[in-house]
């Protein structure tokens, strides 16, 4: 029995962040009736970066329409210092602050709009440390335009393909017939080009963001086509 005890794993930390009381409640209410550990709810990010600063807290639900004078960039990055995962619960037609707070760092956005269930969903793919790739956060992508495309040969672009699909570098060299280290010379090339153009990608999650505005992969799962570009 003890050791089954250590073997459970601790439900996930949850904090949500909306100046309406009615939507913080509702979703404690979900959350917690989902599982998850719902640590506080507060109206603003400054009310809760204290809370979450003493105590680690996995994923934090942020609405970005607070009308208290702070910037999404602000709230996010304000957020992802505290080492909690940023998920964004917004009104759909918000595509440039969705667009900024992406570029901030959050793992994904959900609209306000989706069944209760479809947020708790994206809740646990934020909390088991994914990336939410749904139809919002390809459009938020997709409307910026303003940016020049990195100049990926065709081995690069096979590499990037692979990697930021989710395979790991080395089932991505086995795949390509080619050895670790030349995957990871690729690698290496490849980010260099992101840097040069002003669009660095130091993390993999940030390789999945480049290879989506590229082309080189559908920003969601396609029913046809492998998404080389």
């Amino acid at each position: 029995m003890a050791e089954e005890a250590q073997t459970t794993k601790p439900a996930a930390t949850v904090a949500i962040v909306d100046d309406h009381e009615a939507v913080r409640i509702g979703l404690r209410a979900a959350c917690e009736a989902a599982g998850y550990d719902v640590m506080a709810d507060t109206a603003d990010v400054a009310e809760l970066l204290p809370v979450i600063e003493a105590r680690r807290c996995d994923v934090v639900v942020l609405d970005l329409s607070l009308g208290d004078g702070t910037s999404v960039t602000e709230n996010v990055r304000g957020v992802l210092a505290t080492g909690s995962a940023v998920l964004v619960h917004s009104i759909a037609d918000r595509v440039a602050a969705v667009r900024e707070s992406l570029a901030a760092g959050a793992a994904g956005v959900i609209p306000k709009a989706s069944p209760m269930s479809a947020v708790i969903g994206a809740i646990a793919t934020v909390a088991g440390g994914g990336v939410l790739t749904n139809v919002e956060w390809a459009s938020a992508i997709e409307a910026d335009r303003e940016f020049a495309k990195a100049q990926l040969g065709r081995r690069e672009r096979d590499v990037l393909h692979l990697y930021a699909s989710g395979l790991p570098l080395k089932a991505v060299a086995m795949q390509l017939g080619i050895a670790h280290s030349t995957a990871r010379e690729y690698l290496d090339r490849i980010r260099a080009k992101y840097v040069e153009i002003g669009r660095p990608a130091p993390t993999k999650v940030d390789l999945l963001r480049r290879a989506v505005e590229d082309g080189i992969l559908p920003g969601l799962d396609a029913e046809s086509g492998d998404g080389r570009g």
